[in-house]
This record gives C-alpha cells, sequence and structure tokens, in this order.
C-alpha cells in the first residue's frame, strides 16, 4: 500500500533527537518543543506489523487531539497544536516511565490472566466469579513499565512502582488520580455516543518547570477498547462476544493465525484486501468515537505535505 507512511526521517530547523516509538516519531525542536508524527505503523502484542494501515496515523491522531481538547479542564497536556493531520507539537516533556492502565471491566489481557487461574493483577485482586466482558465493581489501575521498542510492557505493581522509585510517591498520587478522572471524563464521551469505554491506557510526563502533563495518545482505538452499549447486557447475559471497536480485532486475527508474539512466531501474511479492511475498521472507529464524519487527508505524498505543513508552523 504506497499511500501509507510508515518511517519518517526529517532533519527541521532546530532540531535536537529523533526517538521512535512503535507507532510515532518524535522530534526535539531546541529542547523546548517536541513534533509528534503518527504514522500508519500498526503494533499488535508489541509486534510492529510489516504493512502499514491507509490513514490509521491521521485517525489516532486526530482522536487524540480532540480528546485532549475535550479534557483539558480536568487534566493538562502537552499539546499546543497540530500543523499537519497527522502531526501534533507541544511541550518538551520527561515521560514518567510507566504507562498507567486503567480497566472498567475484565477483558483482553486481563481476561487472559483471569483464564488462567489468577486473581491478581498489578497487585490488585479481581474478584470471584467473573465473566470476561462483566464489569469491575469499580475501574482498578493496572500500571504497565513503558518497553523500548521490540520490548514488551511488563505489568508492574504501585507497589513496586514506589519500592523502585520509577516514580515519586507523591507524583504517583498525581498519575491516579489524573487517571481516574479521564477514565470518567472518557466514559461519559463514551457513553454519549452509544459506547462502553472498557479500558485505556494514560502517559503523563513532566514539563520543565515541573508540572505533570498528559501526553502521547487518549482514548484512541490503540490506547482503548471500546464496546457497543446496545446489547452489551443481552449478550453478557447469553455468554456471547461482545461488539468491540478496539485494535483488539487485529489481535484476534493475529490469535487465530498462531501469533502472539512470542519467540519462534512469524507475522501471518497480510493481503492488501486485509489491510483495507482494517483501515475501513479504524474509519468506522473514528466515526464512532468522534460522532462526526471522517475526512481522508491527501495521501498523493504523505512525507512532502508533512514536512511542508511542520515547517510553515516552525517558521511561525
Amino acid at each position: 500500500m504506497s499511500n501509507t507512511i510508515i518511517d519518517t526521517n526529517f532533519k527541521f530547523p532546530g532540531q535536537k533527537s529523533l526517538y521512535k516509538g512503535k507507532v510515532r516519531a518524535v522530534y526535539n525542536i531546541n529542547d523546548e518543543e517536541l513534533v509528534m508524527v503518527a504514522t500508519d505503523r500498526l503494533s499488535a502484542f508489541d509486534v510492529v506489523m510489516p504493512k502499514g494501515i491507509p490513514y490509521k496515523g491521521q485517525i489516532l491522531n486526530q482522536i487524540a487531539t480532540k480528546m485532549m481538547a475535550a479534557t483539558e479542564d480536568l487534566v493538562p497536556n502537552w499539546l499546543t497544536a497540530t500543523p499537519d493531520p497527522n502531526v501534533a507539537v507541544g511541550h518538551l516533556c520527561e515521560p514518567f516511565k510507566v504507562e498507567m492502565v486503567i480497566r472498567g471491566y475484565m477483558s483482553g489481557h486481563a481476561a487472559r490472566e483471569y483464564k488462567a487461574g489468577k486473581r491478581m493483577l498489578c497487585g490488585v485482586t479481581m474478584p470471584e466469579g467473573m465473566k470476561e466482558n462483566d464489569a469491575f465493581p469499580t475501574p482498578i489501575i493496572t500500571p504497565a513499565t513503558k518497553a523500548e521498542m521490540g520490548d514488551h510492557d511488563e505489568d508492574i505493581s504501585r507497589e513496586d512502582i514506589l519500592a523502585k522509585g520509577i516514580v515519586s510517591e507523591a507524583d504517583y498520587i498525581v498519575l491516579e488520580d489524573y487517571t481516574r478522572k479521564l477514565f470518567q471524563r472518557g466514559s461519559d464521551i463514551a457513553a454519549s455516543r452509544g459506547l462502553i469505554l472498557v479500558d485505556t491506557k494514560y502517559e503523563f510526563g513532566k514539563t520543565k518547570d515541573g508540572k505533570i502533563v498528559l501526553i502521547d495518545e487518549i482514548h484512541t482505538p490503540d490506547s482503548s477498547r471500546y464496546f457497543y452499549a446496545d446489547g452489551y447486557q443481552e449478550r453478557q447475559d447469553k455468554g456471547e462476544a461482545q461488539k468491540q471497536l478496539s485494535k483488539e480485532f487485529v489481535r484476534q486475527w493475529l490469535i487465530a493465525n498462531n501469533f502472539q508474539g512470542l519467540e519462534g512466531q512469524t507475522v501471518p501474511f497480510m493481503s492488501d484486501e486485509y489491510i483495507q479492511s482494517v483501515s475501513e475498521r479504524y474509519i468506522e472507529l473514528y466515526e464512532n468515537i468522534t460522532g462526526e464524519t471522517f475526512v481522508k487527508a491527501d495521501v498523493s505524498n504523505i512525507q512532502d505535505r508533512i514536512e511542508t505543513n511542520v515547517l510553515a508552523y516552525l517558521k511561525k
């Protein structure tokens, strides 16, 4: 698929460094600003798939920037501008080395652990007698350590985070408070669209003046799992799978094709038809999550478009 952006190697004025994550490339400008480019790479089980998904970067970037705007009254964030559909610009931050995962329902990783007989996740007890996709009595925070590209994020408990000095107790209390506030707002937004925000993750950083802010993405289908609210309880009562809006459909396809990112496993072949179907699902996700029609950006030359827009922004 030629109309995707898989990698970037821009040289912007004042550029100090370039960090490449699983999906995003982050350019440090003069140790003041970060230019974050959302590529069309698809990551699942902490492995980057060999082909890009058309419009995925634009979709993730635009959902994240809309959700930042919708939560900035609750929690400060890093964002200052969006000069291109695939680009977000914001304050330089020192990221915390943990992802704050919060789960309202026992799904995905939590359900897989539960099925394996575990009743403790990241130091948090999961009640007996739950079925997959049941709601927890109250949402639980199950942090993960941030992995480098190619490594797996690891579950970690609050106690271990504090004992290892990964985050100070004073800062961690703020992270927990912000995580719960964002999840409640995200759940309210989802409910207004006929969706259930099942679980999600937030990342935070510290600005130069020591302020804790939300960074990276928020409430996107890559960082979050959504169910359709309509028919949720009926499906639970019948023991049926839930209708999902998330990247889980890709994970399930990979599992069905004998891939879970484990050693010795090979990523299954993704045909152009399958790639196109994933792109269409991401557009469906966008429209359901935002309640707006998705407007495709010009992808005739994405690299040139991004470079032109970012350079025009930086000249200002």
